[in-house]
């Protein structure tokens, strides 16, 4: 076992040979968005990002299902063709599943993937001066309450639902096989059967994907398991437009509220940060950025490989030898 649940990684890690390693992970929820295929498709690709927040590469899943036994067969086919599509377009092939009977609809899946157990990119080994990156915007849990709610605005729900169904597939390409000049490293890989290539890897020692704990919760992981402090710089996180009406307006999901009593103990705010900001940086995401640790002096070219794949990074922080608070949110 080469990451295991001791330090509450995205995924778990088994070694199968000096070359290969499975990345395991399982995932499902409740609707959080009205439309089936929509559902379907923001299940999958939540799903889907555990192994892009190892380095991983899916290659199988299971689906798992929870559907009324006089409920609608066709908005489980809806859900079932949404999944699929994303499953598709992550190159990751659906070999079964299993459904029950529920009174309340639920999906998800379990997905295999594999990774070369020297490219693991676990949560722990963030290093003091390391930068923090961060890909998406915060929000998709208030909006989603919000909609539940039915005081959701369109340009809301088409931004929140954007980022759940975009998965971190490009992210994660970037950071395991980006050229980055001549202060790069090369190395091997050989991925299930695929020829060996000289590869250039970004100097990142440290990744996870912010989900349900939020931000601030998956950045103390990130920080307990390597032993370090961070600073995160609140004006720089990225947040979806409405996010911050939809937190003004007392939408707030349990699970932030459970977020925030469990992890704020560990945080110190600076004077000058809006209440509804603090708010936000414990909101429980679906199928969110992925919170990247990368040395200093390669931040701001990862950033620019970032853009050049479509995929938004901001430099929200940086890491500091450990020291109290664990986390400090400056405005």
């Amino acid at each position: 076992m080469l990451v295991g649940f001791d330090h509450a990684d995205d995924a778990g890690v088994y070694l199968l040979t000096p070359e290969q390693a499975l990345v395991q992970t399982v995932d499902f929820f409740t609707p959080i968005v009205d439309d089936p295929y929509t559902f379907g498709q923001i299940a999958a690709t939540n799903a889907l990002s555990d192994v892009y927040a190892m380095g991983g590469r899916p290659l199988t899943s299971l689906a798992l299902v929870c559907f009324p036994e006089k409920g609608d067969l066709e908005i489980l086919e809806k859900i079932l063709a949404g999944g699929l599509s994303k499953m598709m377009e992550a190159g990751c092939t659906v070999v079964g599943g299993h459904s029950i009977r529920d009174d309340e609809t639920k999906f998800g899946y379990s997905v295999t993937g594999v990774v070369h157990p020297q490219r693991v990119l676990a949560n722990k080994g963030a290093r003091a001066g390391d930068r923090l990156l961060f890909t998406k915007a915060l929000g998709t849990g208030v909006i989603s309450t919000a909609i539940k709610k039915g005081t959701a605005k369109q340009n809301w729900i088409d931004a929140a639902v954007k980022s759940m169904t975009t998965l971190n597939k490009a992210a994660a390409g970037v950071l395991i096989t980006s050229d980055m000049g001549a202060n790069s490293g090369l190395a091997e890989r050989s991925f299930a059967g695929e020829p060996r290539e000289a590869v250039t890897t970004w100097p990142v020692h440290a990744l996870t994907d912010v989900t349900g704990f939020g931000l601030i919760g998956h950045a103390r992981e990130m920080a307990l398991a390597s032993d370090v402090s961070l600073v995160l710089h609140s004006a720089k996180i990225p947040v979806l437009d409405g996010a911050l009406e939809c937190v003004r307006a007392g939408n707030i999901p349990g699970g932030l509220t459970a977020n925030r009593d469990f992890a704020e103990c560990l945080v110190e705010y600076e004077d000058g940060i809006p209440e509804e900001v603090k708010t936000i940086l414990f909101d429980p995401q679906t199928a969110g950025g992925l919170l990247i640790s990368v040395a200093s002096g390669e931040a701001a070219a990862l950033t620019r490989a970032l853009g050049a794949a479509t995929v938004p990074a901001m430099e929200i922080g940086e890491v500091l030898p450990r020291t109290k608070p664990l986390i400090r949110v400056t405005p």
